[in-house]
């Protein structure tokens, strides 16, 4: 049974909080013991003002974030019956991170008209839309999250055609969405919840652009027109005098559902004008406006100078926030890496050329940057390896980062430099920070696990390190690898650079490195190897794991002792590490890899002398 059939068929409340994963205790806890709990406070509008969010308490968000979890997941199989033949039908979708927005054929026609808060939609496919058009309208729906009272919202799940559910269920549903009988910002269902009861409007509105020749979208409360026509249809959208005046056609069916134009931000924008949709600019691609990226830039240069930065709000200078200024350059960065795929010469998702791939000529990641990619670059080694507020650590690979957070999950009370335990003594929080790899990491960092990628990196350490001026690094970056005969490239190399230290310095660089404790190798860049084994034999992580561990079964299949291990019939490293080690982390035993994160502490020790 699908998801919208279980929802449609239950009727009771504790029903509902097993479909949503949780107790039905908690839900009757949330709603009507302690009731909904929110934190108010503003944030500045992109255009002037200020916006009110209401923050659900942590526990009703997860609620709602699953309640919006559930409603995607209808919405998703409703689509699928009426697209059968789209690429949103298509079982490769799940893995997709934008699905095609304009596609020639009519079979594979599929929902277009919403893009804010939508599996598969975006900002920048809600620009794609009006890519080249002559003219382009857009409009602000007033005060549009308020527009949803409680009613609405329970009204809507139970005379909707697509979903018609039992009332009790609408009650409970529209219980968890409301506040203050309204759907409040800032909870994680209020946009699927409004999407959902928006889908009328956006019909009749797309079928009033269909008869005008133009394309209709809309995300969240900004609904955009567009038209190759060389004078915008009036039959849509007027200009008189300065002023703009909706249609009667328009008008009509905005108020029938419930909104209000806000006529101060309606404006139709010309072909030899800059337009733009929802924030980008739309003229010839999908792009940030300049002064956006010009901003970010400058922020950037002084952050790396000085180790600050400043924006100015209304006219007035305060210091900037890192994370804030990270989200405005991975906005720009995703609308280059979108622009990328589009491109006439197509780039895999690696961002190698195909034919060099194929030809095994690939180059330096650093060869495909554009100047908005070399900053993004720059600045993403600046927080996580210069700046960085917590010691960095670098695996091979995922599996070696599962491993040691399990770990430090369960021996955390002994390593009190590595975890911080709260004061519920249950949840307890990192104080390293683990880098997880990625086609971004690839990219722009040229890391990607395994110790070709690592050694590279430390090759690059000392050049990337001179393009910053601001205070020195108070963290230290730790490279984690295996004792074995994957990292002997690595390591020849760290042997032979004069700056590097061993540790305990009794040692000999040049031989001794896999006896070592850690490496020093220069700046705040330093080595830990596990430690080698009995009669100094070889070792990676999985070493340290006892026989009996090993032998818990997944499927029917462990990871097998070294001596019977066979890599096609046996559990995967990857199925071990998340299904034995990390789910059943209670029950494994740790204790053979103390010796590893006592390496971590001691190298945490000597950066703090050395400061």
């Amino acid at each position: 049974m699908n998801k919208l059939q279980e929802l449609k068929s239950i009727s009771t409340k504790p029903e509902l909080a097993k479909l949503l994963g949780i107790k039905a205790s908690v839900l009757t806890y949330e709603l009507y013991v302690i009731k909904p709990q929110y934190t108010q406070f503003t944030i500045p509008k992109r255009n002037g003002g200020d916006r009110t969010i209401f923050a659900p308490s942590d526990r009703l968000k997860s609620i709602q974030s699953s309640l919006s979890n559930l409603l995607l997941d209808c919405l998703d199989e409703i689509n699928k019956t009426a697209f059968p033949r789209s690429e949103i039908a298509l079982p490769t979708t799940d893995k997709a991170t934008y699905l095609k927005v304009k596609i020639d054929s009519s079979k594979n026609k599929q929902p277009t008209l919403s893009h804010g808060f939508e599996r598969y939609r975006s900002i920048i496919t809600n620009a794609m839309m009006h890519l080249g058009r002559k003219n382009v309208l857009n409009i602000d729906l007033e005060n549009f999250f308020e527009s949803f009272n409680f009613g609405r919202v329970r009204g809507f799940f139970i005379k909707n055609k697509s979903f018609l559910l039992n009332k009790n269920i609408a009650t409970v549903i529209a219980q968890i969405a409301c506040y203050n009988n309204t759907l409040p910002q800032g909870s994680p269902c209020s946009p699927v919840i409004s999407n959902l009861i928006t889908h009328s409007l956006d019909r009749k509105l797309a079928l009033l652009a269909a008869k005008n020749n133009c394309i209709y979208t809309r995300y969240a409360d900004d609904i955009t027109f567009s038209t190759r026509e060389k004078i915008f249809p009036p039959t849509i959208m007027r200009l008189d005098n300065k002023f703009f005046f909706a249609s009667d056609n328009l008008s009509k069916e905005i108020h029938k559902a419930g909104f209000l134009i806000n006529n101060k931000k309606t404006r139709i924008q010309y072909k030899d004008s800059r337009q733009d949709v929802t924030g980008l600019i739309v003229n010839q691609k999908p792009n940030t406006k300049k002064e956006y990226w010009r901003t970010a830039r400058a922020q950037c240069n002084a952050l790396f100078k000085t180790g600050k930065f400043t924006k100015t709000i209304n006219k007035e200078k305060f210091i900037g926030n890192i994370n804030e200024l990270e989200g405005q350059l991975n906005f720009i960065d995703q609308v280059d890496y979108y622009n990328r795929l589009r491109q006439k010469k197509p780039l895999i998702a690696e961002y190698q050329l195909k034919e060099e791939t194929k030809n095994n000529t690939s180059k330096s990641m650093h060869s495909f940057y554009n100047g908005r990619e070399k900053t993004f670059s720059e600045f993403i080694f600046y927080k996580l390896f210069y700046a960085n507020e917590k010691p960095t650590i670098l695996t091979e690979g995922k599996t070696d980062n599962i491993y040691l957070k399990s770990t430090i999950n369960v021996l955390r009370s002994s390593f009190p430099s590595l975890a911080k335990i709260k004061s519920d003594e249950i949840d307890y929080e990192l104080l390293i920070n683990f880098i997880e790899y990625s086609k971004r990491t690839k990219f722009l960092l040229e890391l990607y696990g395994g110790t070709d990628y690592l050694k590279s990196f430390i090759i690059n350490y000392r050049s990337n390190f001179k393009r910053y001026t601001a205070p020195r690094p108070k963290k230290p970056v730790i490279i984690i690898v295996d004792n074995d005969k994957g990292p002997k490239g690595l390591i020849n190399y760290i042997a032979n650079i004069d700056s590097a230290i061993i540790h305990p310095n009794n040692l000999n660089i040049k031989k001794d490195i896999r006896h070592s404790s850690f490496i020093h190798v220069f700046h705040n860049l330093y080595l830990v190897l596990t430690p080698l084994g009995n009669d100094n034999c070889p070792t990676d992580i999985e070493y340290f794991f006892d026989e009996k561990d090993r032998l818990k079964k997944h499927k029917n299949k462990c990871f097998n002792t070294i001596e019977k291990r066979n890599e096609t019939e046996d559990l995967s490293k990857d199925s071990f590490s998340k299904y034995i080690i990390n789910k059943q982390k209670q029950d494994i035993n740790f204790d053979n890899l103390k010796p590893l994160l006592n390496r971590i502490c001691d190298v945490l020790d000597h950066y703090k002398s050395l400061l």
